[in-house]
């Protein structure tokens, strides 16, 4: 298969499989609006996706932005609001009508796919560097602090509330952690998705210090041997610019891009 039709087969899967209840496993609430689906989550989220803009022109789009504020808007408990976007859509004019409605983008990231078997290969880890899962509240807090502070964000409760909410639903999340010397230097999590032949690495996060050390990979094909023990033969991921070669070098193929536009209640 060429690379362009590999590229095809994996986003037509994406599209089918992903653009669905499998995006939101935690979610409290999913309101369906024209295309759209409006979705809550803990701690005052909410979250816009979709699989397709049902060919919508110009002002279309414009409505269904207008509609999608309005909705959490009138929700007082949701404080911010991510509206997933992806490259490949057709949306006309969606981008000015996300800025008129006070979103602000993020930096796009790559969605990257790939066979699960092609990152399971073992990888070497430096001395003394050990993987291991983690369940625990004290293993999971700690966790997600070194995330936020890696990702530059103020160390919160939130992420950690959320990642403790969803293994007590036993929805088959797992939570991957490299440690030195009894401190986090790494971490991630893998989502199996049900009815799909996905899983996704999601979370990705290595200490500055410790990065260009083969870590985050190992750490990757770790949670990619878990996926192929679910019964799952496909790995996606949004990826930043730090991880994207790293995957490509395991083999995932970049399909398309995804921009977060966010929104905060004023």
């Amino acid at each position: 298969m060429t690379r362009p039709d590999l590229k095809a087969r994996l986003l037509a899967a994406y599209d089918a499989q992903l653009r669905t209840d499998a995006e939101t496993p935690s979610a409290l609430t999913v309101t369906e609006h024209g295309p759209l689906r409006l979705v809550t989550f803990l701690g005052g989220r909410g979250f816009i996706t979709y699989r397709d803009l049902g060919g919508a022109d110009e002002e279309g789009v414009r409505s269904l932005v207008s509609d999608a504020v309005a909705y959490f808007d009138g929700l007082p408990e949701i404080t911010k609001v991510e509206w997933k976007s992806r490259g490949h859509d057709h949306a006309p004019g969606l981008h000015e009508a996300l800025l008129d409605y006070g979103f602000t983008p993020d930096a796009p990231e790559s969605i990257m796919i790939g066979e699960a078997r092609a990152l399971s290969q073992d990888v070497p880890l430096p001395e003394g560097v050990t993987l291991r899962r983690v369940v625990d509240e004290p293993d999971v807090r700690a966790m997600s602090a070194m995330q936020d502070e890696v990702f530059g964000e103020p160390v919160s409760d939130e992420m950690a509330n959320a990642l403790l909410r969803r293994l007590s639903l036993d929805d088959a999340m797992e939570l991957w952690i490299a440690e030195a010397d009894g401190v986090i230097i790494s971490a991630g999590r893998l989502e199996p998705v049900p009815g799909t032949d996905f899983a996704g690495i999601w979370g990705g996060a290595t200490r500055p210090e410790w990065r260009g050390r083969g870590i985050y990979r190992a750490l990757t094909a770790r949670r990619a041997q878990s996926a192929l023990a679910h019964g799952k033969t496909l790995i996606n991921s949004d990826s930043t610019e730090f991880s994207r070669p790293i995957l490509e070098r395991s083999g995932l193929v970049k399909v398309s891009t995804t921009t977060p536009y966010r929104w905060t209640r004023s």
